[in-house]
Order: C-alpha cells, then sequence, then structure tokens
C-alpha cells in the first residue's frame, strides 16, 4: 500500500474541474423531479439499512443470544458477504423481467420478512384460568393434579417439563403453556367463590438465533437485488 501510495504521488496529475458559478436554485433544481426522491428512498432502503444493520448485528448477537464476539463477528460476515455476489443476478433478472417488477418484488418481500422479524426475543408470563371453590369447606388434600375440599375434587393444570426445556430446543414459532398452582393448604376453611388455585399463562418466543439470522441475510440478499434495477432506471 505504501509502494502505491509513492506511485500515484509520483505519477499522477490533479485535474481540477473548471470552476463555473452555480446558483443555490440550480444545486437544487432536480429536487423537483419525483424520481430523485424515488431514487433516493430506494437507494436508503437497500444500502443505508444495509450499513445500519451491520453495524448493529455484532452487538445484537452478543447481548441479546451471548454469543461470542466472534461467532457475532462471523454472523455478521455472513450477513454482508453476499451483497457483492447478487448483483450480478439483480442485473439478469432486472433485464429479462423489467427493473421496476423485480423491485417492487424485492421491496414487497423485505417487508414480508421484516415483519416476520420484528417480534423480540421474549417470556411473558400473564395471569391465566384459575380454580375457584364451587362450595364451603376444608381443604383435606393439594397436590399438582387436584384438590379435594370436602368430598368435591378439583383437577389441576399440571405445569409440565416443557416450560424448562425449551432453551434447550430450536423452535421456531412462539409457544405457549398454561398451568395452574395451589393457593391454599390441607388444612384450610375455604368460603365459596374463594380462589383455590391460580391460574398462570407463559407466553414464550425464542427468536431462533439460526432462524433470524437466514432472515436478515436473506431480506439483505433480496435488498442487494435491486442494485441492478437501480442502474438500469438511472
Amino acid at each position: 500500500m505504501l509502494g502505491m501510495g509513492v506511485l500515484f504521488f509520483l505519477f499522477t496529475e490533479n485535474k481540477k474541474a473548471a470552476n463555473k458559478a452555480r446558483k443555490f436554485g440550480d444545486l437544487v433544481m432536480p429536487l423537483k423531479e419525483v424520481r430523485v426522491w424515488r431514487f433516493g428512498l430506494y437507494y436508503f432502503l437497500v444500502f443505508g439499512c444495509f450499513v445500519a444493520f451491520s453495524q448493529w448485528l455484532v452487538p445484537y448477537f452478543v447481548n441479546v443470544y451471548y454469543l461470542p464476539l466472534v461467532t457475532a463477528g462471523v454472523f455478521a460476515s455472513l450477513f454482508s458477504f453476499p451483497s457483492g455476489v447478487i448483483r450480478a443476478l439483480g442485473g439478469w433478472m432486472s433485464d429479462k423481467w423489467g427493473a421496476r417488477k423485480v423491485m417492487y418484488w424485492v421491496l414487497g418481500a423485505s417487508v414480508v420478512i421484516s415483519f416476520m422479524l420484528i417480534i423480540p426475543r421474549m417470556e411473558v408470563y400473564s395471569p391465566g384460568r384459575g380454580v375457584m371453590a364451587q362450595r364451603s369447606g376444608t381443604v383435606t388434600s393439594v397436590s399438582e393434579e387436584q384438590l379435594v375440599v370436602g368430598e368435591k375434587v378439583y383437577p389441576l393444570v399440571k405445569k409440565t417439563a416443557q416450560t424448562t426445556d425449551y432453551e434447550a430446543r430450536a423452535l421456531v414459532f412462539p409457544t405457549k403453556e398454561v398451568w395452574q398452582e395451589p393457593m391454599v393448604k390441607v388444612g384450610d376453611e375455604v368460603v365459596k367463590k374463594q380462589l383455590l388455585a391460580k391460574g398462570i399463562t407463559r407466553i414464550y418466543f425464542q427468536a431462533n438465533v439460526w432462524v433470524r439470522h437466514t432472515g436478515h441475510a436473506y431480506r439483505h440478499c433480496l435488498g442487494y437485488r435491486q442494485g441492478g434495477s437501480v442502474q438500469i432506471y438511472s
């Protein structure tokens, strides 16, 4: 690089363009054209968003999925690498089917994929359907499967082992689980309509890192297919 810098300094000539005074109105005149704004929006979407994602992905993978920095960097590189390869395909598709048609197809697919990726990784607990006493009495038995008040048996929804096993599995879609936990103990006197067991609803979305990374990369590839269409339009 140093050698090329020396050669460039010795053998190149700086050609300055002829200075021609231009008024401010002449400079902003292209903004009157709707195509200028439209092309600017297209370029913002397919290149500006790509640069933003490239900067954002590494801390995202590290902070949300606790990936090592090296692995997060590899994922970010796999997100960026297809951009140089996919341009040729985008130009060929634009020549074959028309730049505008390909561009609208690309943007539409990107919107759909983006919508699928906007839901963050989350684990939400909310109240569920509980069990209330149908008559007064004394609690004689309490277990995970049922409550007994007097002679009345109240079946309960038991918490399954899957609740603690979700992290070890690759889940594509959100999961929901409902169970009930006793609120009374043996010997308690209860009255009619008293809450015997509370209901718990757990909604868990793993936002699997491999699925989401594939979605980010595919959306990026779609965006860069538009490179050929922009060149043809301009």
